[in-house]
């Protein structure tokens, strides 16, 4: 029940990170216009090189680090310092090489600077900490409230295209306050500290080993948007950007999985049991296709109608692009079980690294003659095949670990359900007139009707719900 608890509070976390701009996005894409939008996108992935240099990889590798010597107060405490320290260096070093790229750019300065405020908040979180505690609890609370804040601000402030930077400005600060809240749960974890015999370094190496991965991985998820900035226009990252915090949001929900089981596998590693790690890998990988599917084929189905409605017809170029892009919503969902929930809790760090650089190389081949061929839908295309090539890497690097036939167990009754699903919410969608209520209408009529389709069926997943609740009520 506490993996459920965890899977819940994560869930509901990442995807409120993602609700306030899914709530301002019609406002914000009437105000600041796909101009403004771009701008925004683009500045924001030249910043996020910098946040990415800086954290080393210590989000994964301070989670699982976290996980490992949880039970021992004294070392939790050692252990947290030497790595929280070791980040405020390494991110007043990404933040001094920000100074020197921003006196040679010699457009956009002031976003790049508001949009800086980032970089330093990144020094700040202390998320992983929670994460590899399993307490989901405090980081949802903690940012629930700075999150209503940063609403309340973006409607009161922003207001014209000339409030762009105020708009960047208030997204960065929401950032820094709430990991600065985080700060006070502490004390619940940790003992006092000996600061003078603190090895920061000896983390140095480890993390470098996952900050590899988070390179290509950045190439691959941020390169888009730099691209399309360099060699099409914002305006094409303003729809490609549009495109991807929608899916994304659809992605939270699924790939929430990740980072409660991360710690939850390294504990059961650390001590042994190797077998409960796999039984963890084929549930999670059942649970997560049981809901990637029918919610990317959803979005596939009700993407003309969402974007007319929420985007406005101003954004109409970002329906084929989300049309492409919901397809990796179900490739990430499995490279998330599979390198985030298996092989970085299980230390096979070279086969998840070689999967994300397989995925990184593939992009950057794709981007180039994909980009100028169809811009914004050639990025997609790219992603695509980039996320592909991951997902396919990482179940060839597992084959000698895993029965493949466990692993994709009721995974052809899933997609039938979600084929079958998505003929029904598409017509429903190309008949119903455009509105609110229709919309609503769909998604619930796809819901019902694959859920129903779960159960006609008889898959695993219906029976382990059923069980869930049985116990629940005990």
């Amino acid at each position: 029940m506490k993996v459920v608890k965890n899977y819940l509070y994560n869930a509901f976390y990442q995807v409120f990170i993602l609700l306030v701009p899914l709530v301002t996005t019609p406002y914000l894409a009437r105000v600041l216009g796909p101009t403004g939008v771009g701008i925004n996108s683009y500045t924001n992935s030249v910043i996020q090189y910098f946040i990415v240099f800086g954290s080393i990889g210590v989000d994964l590798y301070g989670n699982r680090q976290i996980a490992f010597v949880r039970s021992n107060k004294q070392q939790l405490t050692q252990t947290f310092y030497e790595i929280f320290f070791m980040r405020i260096i390494t991110i007043l070093i990404a933040y001094a090489a920000f100074g020197g790229f921003l006196l040679l750019s010699g457009q956009y300065q002031t976003y790049y600077l508001a949009q800086s405020v980032s970089l330093i908040a990144a020094a700040f979180d202390i998320s992983w900490f929670f994460m590899g505690m399993e307490n989901f609890y405090v980081t949802v609370i903690r940012n629930f409230v700075v999150k209503i804040l940063t609403l309340i601000s973006i409607f009161t402030f922003v207001k014209s295209y000339s409030d762009l930077g105020i708009y960047i400005f208030i997204l960065s600060m929401s950032l820094l306050l709430g990991n600065l809240t985080l700060f006070p749960s502490l004390k619940k974890y940790l003992v006092k500290a000996d600061l003078r015999h603190l090895s920061i370094w000896r983390h140095l190496k480890p993390s470098l080993v996952l900050f590899l991965p988070q390179i290509a991985m950045q190439i691959y998820g941020v390169l888009n948007k730099t691209m399309l900035g360099v060699m099409v226009s914002v305006q094409a990252t303003g729809y490609f950007d549009q495109s991807d915090k929608m899916v994304k949001m659809a992605l939270a929900i699924v790939t929430a999985t990740g980072t409660v089981m991360l710690p939850h596998v390294a504990n059961a590693f650390a001590r042994g049991e190797v077998e409960k790690t796999r039984h963890y890998l084929y549930q999670s990988f059942r649970f997560v296709s049981a809901i990637a599917i029918p919610i990317a084929f959803g979005l596939m189905a009700v993407t003309a109608k969402f974007v007319t409605l929420f985007f406005t017809k101003r954004f109409l170029a970002v329906i084929p692009i989300m049309i492409i892009e919901s397809i990796v919503i179900i490739l990430i969902a499995w490279s998330n079980v599979l390198g985030i929930q298996y092989l970085i809790p299980t230390k096979q760090m070279k086969s998840y690294t070689i999967s994300v650089v397989v995925g990184a190389i593939v992009n950057i081949i794709f981007n180039i003659p994909l980009i100028i061929k169809w811009g914004a839908v050639g990025a997609t295309i790219a992603t695509v095949l980039s996320e592909f090539s991951i997902t396919m890497y990482q179940l060839f690097a597992i084959r000698k670990q895993v029965d493949y036939r466990k692993l994709f167990g009721d995974f052809s009754k899933y997609l039938i359900a979600g084929v079958l699903m998505f003929e029904v919410v598409f017509e429903l969608d190309r008949i119903l007139p455009i509105s609110w209520k229709m919309l609503i209408l769909e998604v619930v009529v796809g819901m019902v009707f694959y859920i129903g389709l779960l159960i006609l069926f008889r898959t695993k997943i219906i029976d382990e719900a059923k069980s869930l609740i049985h116990n629940r009520k005990k």
